[in-house]
């Protein structure tokens, strides 16, 4: 079952497979003799189809289901497959048996064919087990643990010097990463996670590896803690700066991935903010041999997670010193406050205002002497260039050290996450040790 649902959606020959076969239906139904009653009752079916996915479309629009406009791209393809499900609609009447049974058939494959073009679009959904939010298990065998014992003061030639001048790679390191799951248990939470993604670059997997920064990482929502992402970005840096990389935790803040517990521990979703700021960090230092600064730690997220990421981030300083936030949200619970206030918030319209990532930047409860941050949005994401803009006036207000970018061309789909990652790393890389400085 597991290769089933890992099969690829989005690159593999599935999708082309779904598609010929889609195709094939098509023209069957299109093709009978062109009498004018034929032709005015396909006519009718691919019309009706289409008037019908431009209403679908209006309502989706209307009622915000998605929490992004729909774009060219994902119109055309619900206007195409509805209108071929109307093709095959009126192939069910004054038609033989066979031809009933593949209009059938053709209704599966036309809807079929319409969701794997959008998430292929969308590309956030690489294979089945995604698309349907489960969790292939790998889980990950991690070599890279804590040193038992503190291995006293740094060499007078290291002491002070980032990473990157001072780690010399062993000639058997691994020329690639390791991934894999790991399930994090709740302890101070009680929160129901799905197993984390885990990344560990190849200077992680050598004996006596040295202690490398950590970034904590959450996807959107509806979202799948999947780490081949940013796997990706960084086994491209890691290549560069001789196996050097941070260790990944692509947690998961939601739970379900239909639901949003708006980066909060409330009663009704449970405690994800605990789950994120004690559990996860705890699992890490106990489990990961990891630089303990928080200036090598960052905390980052996509879309919804870049929201939590900018929350936790302002919240809880002494953790993190980094904040990456991709297409974020320019704080949780920003696509439907009214609802979330009633559902999650028990009403207290103040309490929802506090948690906002604006509010405790201004609260003055927290100091922020060395806190670096990225927000990144696409270039073609109308709805979340504001509020990235707006997070990251934010910051630099509190008097974060920040950077703003917008990612040409990018929408609000994986162009903007992998772009995120370059631009969030090619800032961090230096401040974490990683790399040296630009000249």
């Amino acid at each position: 079952m597991d290769a089933i649902l890992g099969l690829d959606i989005i690159k593999g020959p599935l999708i082309w497979i779904v598609f010929a076969l889609s195709a094939a239906a098509f023209l069957y139904l299109l093709a009978r003799p062109p009498r004018i009653r034929w032709v005015l009752t396909a006519l009718i079916g691919l019309l009706g189809g289409a008037l019908i996915a431009f209403g679908t479309i209006a309502v989706v629009e209307a009622l915000n289901l998605f929490g992004v406009p729909l774009t060219a791209q994902t119109d055309a393809w619900i206007v195409a497959t509805f209108a071929a499900i109307g093709l095959a609609v009126v192939n069910l009447w004054r038609s033989r048996w066979w031809r009933k049974v593949i209009a059938v058939v053709g209704i599966v494959l036309f809807a079929a064919s319409g969701t794997l073009g959008i998430n292929a679009y969308f590309g956030l959904n690489p294979t089945i087990a995604a698309l349907l939010g489960i969790t292939i298990e790998n889980p990950i065998d991690i070599d890279n643990k804590p040193n038992p014992t503190p291995t006293g003061s740094p060499a007078p030639d290291t002491a002070g010097k980032p990473l990157s001048e001072t780690w010399n790679p062993p000639a058997d390191m691994p020329t690639t990463s390791k991934t894999g799951t790991q399930v994090i248990p709740a302890t101070a939470s009680g929160f129901s996670s799905r197993p984390a993604g885990i990344y560990l670059p190849p200077a992680a997997q050598v004996p006596d590896a040295p202690e490398l920064p950590l970034v904590i990482l959450m996807m959107g929502q509806p979202g799948n803690p999947d780490v081949q992402y940013i796997a990706t970005v960084l086994d491209e840096y890691a290549a560069k700066n001789k196996g050097l990389a941070p260790i990944v935790i692509v947690a998961d803040q939601l739970g379900d991935p239909d639901l949003d517990p708006v980066c909060s521990d409330t009663a009704k979703l449970g405690n994800a903010e605990t789950f994120i700021t004690q559990d996860v960090p705890n699992w890490a230092r106990a489990n990961l041999r990891i630089d303990q600064e928080p200036a090598h730690w960052v905390i980052a997220g996509y879309s919804n997670g870049g929201g939590c990421a900018f929350k936790y981030g302002a919240k809880y300083p002494e953790i993190w010193g980094n904040v990456l936030d991709i297409s974020g949200e320019e704080y949780p619970g920003s696509e439907e406050p009214d609802q979330v206030i009633a559902n999650l918030f028990g009403g207290d319209a103040a309490a929802f205002e506090a948690q906002k990532p604006e509010a405790i930047l201004k609260s003055g409860e927290h100091q922020y002497p060395d806190t670096t941050a990225i927000f990144t949005v696409g270039g073609n994401d109308p709805t979340f260039i504001p509020e990235a803009q707006g997070a990251s006036d934010a910051a630099k207000a509190a008097g974060w050290n920040t950077t703003y970018y917008v990612i040409p061309g990018a929408g609000h789909v994986v162009d903007a996450l992998e772009g995120g990652f370059e631009k969030g790393f090619e800032v961090l890389y230096p401040r974490l040790g990683l790399s040296a400085p630009a000249g």
